[in-house]
């Protein structure tokens, strides 16, 4: 844990973007030969459960040509990544003779401007991959120690929908390249330390310990399903079966909507995330997000579901909006808390010159002897806001408002936290895309809890007109427009008292 959070550390001060920077929208993460994951820092739940398939990508696509030196780049949703934004960087470790893999070290950036339909790479209206952005597939990045910068230039500015800030790009590749420098660097100490047979001992030993602290979960796990309905009608169904005997559960989402026409369709390595994101929440043991955890746990995801998408349905609202649903689904089937709004309330804005990204808090959902909290990142979120100083040097716009939307939590015995309000001023014109859920459909409450409040957008023009704005819609905004954002409540648990 302690080489991924400094991997961490290099990256958010080597890099250039506000996104990496400032919202601190990364992970980093350790991987074993295999590709399973072993240790990460606390970062990001999307981008950590499913690092690991597209580290097996890379090995199952470099099988007898890795070499010290090399580093690939990857964010096909179809051979490894999960959505284009997300450029995962994965670097072997190799051992002194310089022929044997023995770890993997990796880093995921959101790249706030990788291409596409709409400036901030985060279309409302995408149908295919393609719109999205430029395709990293098994990049190869730095070959033997030399960065392929002209040949990556190349490919970022000569894609369908190019990137339009290919130097930021190559500045956070190359935080994300430094970042897992440093990794094998530390990783290199520890065996020095330590000696491999113990790193390795111990390597297998918190992938041990973590299964069983998922098994000692299962035991107290009942069988339950729920059928999570999302604003544009598509469901989320998901059945949890628990086996006593063998300590075991199988999470099986037959029953899911097909493949959507629209960008909510998820690769599967993101219901995994999903999965393995939950289980963890639920072990009260001071253990690290690894593979391990999935050991006692089968999962059936339908082919050609929303959550098994074939290429090339558009997939960049499945990464953040689809895996917000999953998360909510398998917290109802089993009966744990009200539904944490649900929703990254993704927003971007830009234009050629200026592109920015981020998600913006809800309220969380409240639990059997706990409240929801207010105004935070939810689930597999975990980024920050950019400050608001740094915003306003960067960018061309006002932070106006940034409050608590009070009464918005859903009522219960235990109240569910309440959403925000936030307003921005734009001072030149520019393209809004928003990707944002439980418009319609409110957060759930808990074991008799209310459901959260409904989130809201909206642009006032600088006439003073009210223009709303659809949970999933691009906009064009003129000097002096406002962006309202109202972001949905957590869900209430239990009756409220005297109900």
């Amino acid at each position: 844990m302690s080489i991924a959070e400094q991997m961490g550390a290099r990256l958010e001060s080597t890099a250039q973007s506000v996104n990496i920077k400032q919202r601190l929208d990364f992970s980093c993460a350790l991987f074993d030969p295999d590709g399973n994951l072993i240790a990460n820092a606390p970062h990001m739940p999307v981008h950590l459960g499913s690092m690991g398939t597209t580290v097996q990508e890379v090995i199952r696509r470099n099988a007898g040509t890795l070499r010290p030196g090399n580093v690939y780049a990857v964010n096909d949703p179809y051979h490894g990544g999960t959505h284009l934004p997300d450029v995962t960087v994965v670097t072997p470790v190799f051992d002194d003779t310089g022929e044997r893999v023995l770890f993997y070290v990796a880093s995921r950036g959101h790249h706030a401007e990788i291409g596409g339909l709409t400036p901030g790479s985060m279309p409302a209206h995408s149908s295919r991959v393609d719109e999205e952005g430029v395709l990293f597939d098994n990049w190869l990045l730095v070959d033997q120690g030399e960065f392929r910068e002209t040949e990556t230039l190349r490919l970022l500015t000569e894609a369908p929908y190019p990137s339009r800030n290919p130097s930021v790009n190559l500045a956070d590749l190359r935080a994300q390249i430094a970042a897992n420098a440093k990794g094998v660097e530390e990783v290199d100490k520890m065996i020095d330390h330590f000696g491999l047979d113990v790193v390795q001992a111990y390597m297998r030993h918190v992938q041990d310990n973590a299964e069983e602290a998922v098994r000692r979960v299962i035991d107290a796990l009942d069988d339950g399903e729920y059928r999570y309905e999302m604003d544009s009608g598509a469901v989320i169904s998901v059945r949890l079966s628990v086996d006593r005997a063998s300590r075991s559960a199988v999470i099986d989402f037959t029953g899911t909507s097909p493949q959507l026409a629209t960008n909510f369709n998820a690769p599967s390595s993101v219901a995994t995330a999903a999965v393995l994101y939950v289980f963890r929440t639920l072990v009260a043991d001071d253990i690290p997000l690894n593979d391990g955890c999935l050991k006692p746990l089968s999962l059936v995801i339908p082919p050609g579901s929303m959550l098994a998408p074939e290429y090339p349905a558009a997939v960049v609202a499945g990464n953040v909006e689809t895996s917000q649903a999953v998360t909510g689904a398998l917290y109802a089937a089993m009966g744990i808390q009200g539904e944490g709004a649900g929703t990254m309330n993704n927003v971007t804005f830009g234009n050629e010159r200026h592109q920015y990204y981020e998600t913006i808090s809800s309220g969380s959902g409240a639990g059997d002897g706990f409240p929801g909290t207010s105004a935070v990142q939810t689930h597999m979120t975990n980024s920050r806001l950019t400050d608001p100083e740094v915003l306003e040097w960067r960018l061309p716009v006002l932070l106006e408002e940034y409050s608590i939307r009070r009464g918005s939590g859903g009522a219960g015995r235990w109240r569910g936290g309440d959403g925000g309000v936030r307003r921005i001023r734009f001072r030149e014109p520019m393209t809004v895309s928003t990707l944002s859920g439980h418009r319609r459909v409110p957060p759930y409450g808990m074991a008799g809890g209310s459901p959260g409040g409904l989130g809201r957008n909206s642009v006032r023009r600088a006439d003073g007109t009210v223009v709303p704005v659809a949970g999933c819609d691009s906009v064009d905004v003129g000097t002096g427009d406002v962006l309202v954002i109202e972001t949905p409540g957590g869900g209430g648990y239990g009756p409220p008292d005297g109900a």
